[in-house]
């Protein structure tokens, strides 16, 4: 629950006794999180795939790949049907001839730009949301809380489908504000993922709020904002990592949903819910074409999942591991 505040206790239990020198949280931190394989591979896994997403042009160029939206009807074969990987292409074609590769590479971008602007937002609202309802509670945790029971109770996948479809057409949402496409995308997933941080910073700042810390500032006359910034902010910190890093998949697999229903990123840009879509009627014939995106998507999901489980052990003094 307050883990900013166990780690510099921890930190500060280690004094200089017999050349031990004590550590600081950020210390005893990455030590734990060092020590863990499966997070370190996984971190290294998602640095690689950013750099890759960010130097996707470079890459393709190169390797001497084509642009991911070149068609060429030479690389299908005499029954028009694409043809896997040669030299010339080394993850296939689609059926329109366009390279899988650089389509991968591409879908990348698009998977990580969505999930971590829309967990930006969602995160932030939710992290606001959860300060304001559990620190004033009544009348301003009641409305709070009675607008995420709201929103909780719909489907979230046919809810985000509603919106979705609803924006992708004519002008979009909010008097044109948001535009068909990637924009749509990020709002719907910002719109329907705050409850969850939401409920969560509630429920931590329902019980930090009695602590003697709290008390403290409010006895030498600190503000309500100052102690919700200043006091409470702080100590919320390790669940907000964590909890980030483990929606950041959730919304890279919402991103490639609404992207295989049709209602996400529009062609002819590459997504990797939209690969997969359109797999599906060939896929007994043009295996590659399926299994490249897929890999990928599977993938980068299992790392941040990965990846957040480590951040967790790690920012949790009471794991188990020795720092």
């Amino acid at each position: 629950m307050t883990s900013t505040i166990d780690l510099a206790r921890e930190s500060s239990a280690e004094v200089e006794v017999g050349g031990i020198e004590a550590r600081s949280p950020l210390e005893l931190f990455w030590r734990r999180l060092r020590d863990d394989r499966v997070a370190m591979v996984s971190l290294g896994f998602i640095i690689f795939l950013v750099l890759v997403a960010i130097c996707a042009p470079l890459i393709i160029k190169l390797v001497g790949a084509r642009p991911p939206n070149a068609q060429a009807t030479k690389y299908l074969d005499s029954f028009g049907t694409p043809t896997g990987p040669s030299k010339h292409n080394v993850m296939g074609v689609d059926p329109l001839g366009r390279d899988v590769f650089s389509r991968v590479l591409y879908g990348a971008r698009v998977s990580l730009e969505v999930a971590i602007i829309a967990t930006a937002i969602s995160v932030f609202i939710g992290v606001v949301m959860g300060l304001f309802a559990g620190f004033y509670r009544g009348a301003v945790d009641t409305v709070i809380s009675r607008a995420i029971d709201v929103l909780l109770a719909f489907p979230i996948l046919l809810l985000a489908l509603g919106l979705a479809a609803a924006c992708s057409l004519g002008k979009g949402c909010l008097g044109g504000l948001i535009q068909p496409g990637l924009t749509v995308v990020i709002f719907v997933i910002a719109f329907v993922n705050w409850t969850y941080i939401a409920r969560i910073i509630r429920g931590q700042v329902l019980s930090l709020r009695e602590k003697e810390f709290v008390e403290a500032a409010r006895s030498l006359g600190a503000s309500n904002s100052r102690i919700i910034f200043r006091e409470l902010l702080p100590n919320l910190v390790a669940p907000i990592i964590v909890y980030s890093t483990l929606i950041i998949p959730q919304n890279i697999l919402f991103e490639a949903a609404l992207s295989y229903l049709g209602v996400g990123v529009q062609p002819p840009n590459a997504s990797w819910g939209a690969m997969l879509a359109d797999a599906t009627s060939i896929f007994d014939t043009a295996w590659w074409y399926m299994v490249f995106p897929g890999v990928a998507l599977l993938l980068t999901v299992l790392a941040f999942n990965l990846l957040g489980d480590g951040l967790q052990d790690a920012l949790n003094p009471k794991s188990g591991r020795n720092a």
